[in-house]
């Protein structure tokens, strides 16, 4: 068994990554420190918000996978916390945000 970061250091680091790299990351509800999953909202200037968490892929194997509802984006995850208060959700506005949230939440 391998152990795992806790929830919040993987969310702060993915965080920094972003804006080191000139985007912008922020929290937008604050789930388990230790063990809570994280729901990626991806958006770029002038491109639908995508949805990512980490997940099974079509392959069997963990990692990013993309979650974006047809539509309400905002209403999905907000519903989804209302059934998982343990739940992060993290905005990054980047063009490497999917790239960021693979590194950071969806890798083994």
């Amino acid at each position: 068994m391998t152990e795992r970061l806790p929830t919040a250091m993987l969310v702060s680091a993915m965080l920094r990554r972003v804006n080191d790299a000139g985007g912008f990351g922020a929290v937008l509800a604050r789930g388990d420190a230790q063990g809570g999953a994280v729901l990626v909202v991806a958006t770029q200037r002038g491109a639908a918000p995508r949805l990512y968490e980490r997940g099974i892929g079509p392959d069997g194997r963990s990692g990013l996978i993309d979650s974006t509802p047809a539509d309400d984006l905002d209403g999905y995850w907000r519903r989804r916390r209302q059934r998982d208060p343990d739940l992060w959700v993290v905005e990054l506005d980047s063009a490497d945000a999917q790239r960021f949230a693979a590194e950071t939440i969806g890798a083994d």
